[in-house]
């Protein structure tokens, strides 16, 4: 049975999208089969894996407006072990698009539940927002990753987010687990990173992943060749750190 985890944060720039791409092609690389679902609609996670998403016929937007299968937009192999359901800007109109649709929150889980069974894994990348298309994301997954960038006013807005996985949890989906924070960004040689993770320790009762993301450049670099850092460069700090949190993550399913 796959899991599902959506990766959350409505604060931009905290390595949501980065976490996507890597923390997918880490787990495919250690043998598991991944689906990414992007739900962002400037569609950075398609366009990291080499994705042309402007010149696409099936998106999730035409998925979530039921205009083709789950099947049809499910872009495979872009790099071995992963597939992907690709987004481009015309999603930012399915929240108007599907004002009065009954049930509307349960839009992708409807589909998802069609494909589960084949994945090992299925990542799902939110917007910066805490929207319709985050809601729809949440009523799909089993738990929630949250990427948090290791910077001065990262518990800004956390309490808010872990409010309304609380609330998606008591009203849409009783299942929903928090997976787990994650830092990001994180650099060894300023105090501040160090303040803010014990900081975020101290003040969250959730579960903290021991693996820490390095600020790092070749991360950075990676997206622009439409690359995974394990495939870019498998021997930077970046890609060491990814390979670390798929073995986390795969060690608490298996729990």
């Amino acid at each position: 049975m796959g899991k599902v985890i959506a990766i959350a944060n409505q604060k931009g720039g905290v390595g949501k999208t980065t976490t996507a791409i890597n923390l997918s092609a880490a787990l495919a690389a250690k043998g598991k089969k991944v689906l990414v679902i992007d739900t962002d609609p400037q569609g950075n996670t398609t366009s990291g894996f080499g994705v042309e998403k402007n010149e696409l016929d099936n998106t999730i937007y035409e998925l979530m407006l039921s205009e083709c299968s789950i099947k049809e937009c499910i872009i495979n192999e872009v790099i071995s072990g992963v597939s992907i359901i690709p987004s481009n800007v015309n999603l930012a109109a399915t929240e108007i698009e599907l004002i009065g649709v009954d049930r509307r929150e349960f839009i992708l889980k409807r589909e998802v539940e069609w494909i589960k069974e084949s994945y090992d894994y299925i990542i799902i990348d939110c917007p910066p927002s805490l929207n319709f298309l985050t809601i729809n994301s949440m009523t799909t997954a089993d738990s929630v990753l949250v990427p948090i960038q290791c910077e001065y006013y990262a518990l800004e807005g956390l309490s808010q987010l872990i409010h309304t996985i609380n609330l998606v949890k008591e009203r849409l989906n009783p299942d929903l687990d928090m997976e787990g924070v994650v830092f990001t960004m994180y650099d060894s040689r300023t105090n501040l990173s160090l303040q803010v993770v014990e900081n975020v320790k101290s003040n969250l009762n959730q579960r903290i992943f021991s693996t820490v993301i390095p600020r790092n450049i070749r991360l950075a670099e990676a997206p622009s060749y439409g690359m995974p850092i394990n495939l870019y460069d498998a021997k930077s700090s970046g890609s060491e750190a990814y390979k670390l949190l798929a073995e986390e993550i795969i060690d608490r399913k298996e729990e």
